[in-house]
């Protein structure tokens, strides 16, 4: 079995930031896939399950209901691995331009002071692991790491 595009990426070469995983054409429509690379993959803790989850759930309502990219909104979630997240998005579209979107959906969720959406036993498979102090003290981290963002968190490693 051939290796997925993916797992070609050099994980010791990447940085936490934004990239673009793959573009894929559905009709007359192209879907980016973005890696948010919070954390730098073995080198680094791995995000863990309980401020992850909370990240998603604060991440994907705020994206969905976002004023500008709420209807491109197609899908947000962890990686596997834990380093980071996916986001799927309508449009051809580079890492550079969403940058301020990136920004402004991770101070959200650092300053963050209400009741997670979605944390119940009816709303959630899984309502009872999510770390909101944890997810809040990730977001803000990943913040400082772009806050000057340079082209080597924007385009993968050769």
């Amino acid at each position: 079995m051939d290796k997925i595009p993916s797992f070609n990426v050099n994980h010791l070469e990447l940085l936490p930031g934004i990239y673009v995983s793959r573009k894929d054409h559905v009709g007359n429509h192209t879907l980016t896939t973005f890696d948010i690379r919070m954390t730098r993959p073995n080198f680094e803790p791995v995000l863990q399950t309980a401020e992850i989850h909370a990240l998603e759930h604060m991440g994907a309502t705020f994206l969905r209901q976002h004023v500008v990219y709420g209807d491109q909104t197609i899908y947000f979630g962890p990686m596997g691995c834990r380093t980071g997240f996916y986001l799927i998005l309508k449009g051809d579209l580079s890492s550079d331009s969403i940058v301020g979107l990136i920004k402004e959906l991770f101070e959200h969720m650092a300053d963050y002071n209400a009741p997670l959406p979605g944390a119940s036993a009816r709303d959630c498979g899984n309502y009872l692991d999510m770390n909101l102090p944890m997810a809040k003290y990730e977001a803000r981290r990943f913040l400082d790491r772009i806050s000057n963002i340079s082209s080597t968190q924007l385009n993968y490693p050769d």
